[in-house]
């Protein structure tokens, strides 16, 4: 008799009960009729490398990685994709069969591919482009701009060497803004992106000016708890495109599951229903 394993995949985070993403991979794999699961773990940073090597043997062929533990994931895997390693942090894991840690970053795509969806006619060359945070998402996000054709980023954070280090890595195209002064970058903005945890529920909101949002520039939110922040609420009634984070989250996770269960789902209004 032979047994038919199921493949197991999840994500690790710190916390983790606010992730959206085991709904969204539990839907895909509804809709498609495969044998699986996709399960969240909280993880502290102490336990993640014994939880990550112990995790194939249990059957799982990969795994989401979310805050805090993206850089740190990259110590821990046996092979890392140039993306992933220009961006110096992985969202996911693939548990190759040879029993090598496969880590790469899909969250670029997800970013770019929300923004099309989101503001079909957006480009990134069209003018400055404000981004607001240096973390991990920040790294995401401006290596994918780059790649896009974006000329020139504005990057404030409210610890300014942060945002330096940004600079030095990813170039000329990156121009560091004070904090004090996100007001005038937001006025500057052709595109802005909030990148920072600010406006979550359960974090403090995001105090930047926003009176000087222009009517049709995009804005768009990497928070997606709530849907509608108060940066996007604004920007919408400024007369702003805005797009949500949620977009970037189903996105971000397509490449993932197409390695992890084979089938390369597709984001639709159906999608977007099943994780609201």
């Amino acid at each position: 008799m032979t047994q038919h394993i199921i493949p197991l995949a999840g994500v690790i985070g710190h916390p983790i009960a606010h992730s959206k993403s085991p709904r969204l991979h539990k839907h895909w794999l509804k809709k498609h009729g495969l044998p699986g699961d996709y399960i969240p773990m909280d993880v502290k940073e102490a336990d993640l490398e014994q939880v990550i090597r112990t995790l194939p043997k249990a059957g799982f062929v990969g795994v989401n990685i979310t805050i805090p533990h993206k850089v740190s994931v990259l110590q821990i895997a046996d092979l890392v994709t140039d993306r992933a390693t220009l961006i110096g942090a992985a969202n996911t894991l693939i548990f190759r069969k040879d029993g090598k840690i496969h880590a790469d970053n899909t969250d670029g795509y997800g970013f770019i591919s929300n923004l099309k969806q989101g503001a079909p006619g957006w480009r990134a060359d069209t003018g400055p482009v404000t981004v607001l945070g240096a973390g991990g998402a920040a790294r995401a996000v401006i290596s994918s701009l780059i790649e896009v054709g974006a000329k020139e980023i504005l990057l404030t954070n409210r610890t300014r060497p942060k945002a330096e280090g940004l600079q030095a890595e990813f170039g000329s195209k990156v121009r560091v803004i004070d904090w004090v002064q996100a007001g005038n970058a937001i006025e500057d903005a052709a595109t802005l992106i909030n990148t920072t945890s600010l406006g979550m529920e359960g974090q403090p909101e995001l105090r930047v000016p926003l009176d000087g949002l222009q009517r049709g520039s995009v804005v768009t939110d990497l928070v997606y708890t709530p849907i509608q922040t108060h940066l996007l609420k604004t920007a919408e009634q400024a007369g702003c495109v805005t797009v949500d984070g949620l977009g970037m989250l189903l996105h971000q996770a397509v490449p993932a599951f197409e390695r992890w269960f084979g089938i390369r789902p597709v984001v639709d209004v159906e999608t977007r229903a099943a994780i609201l």
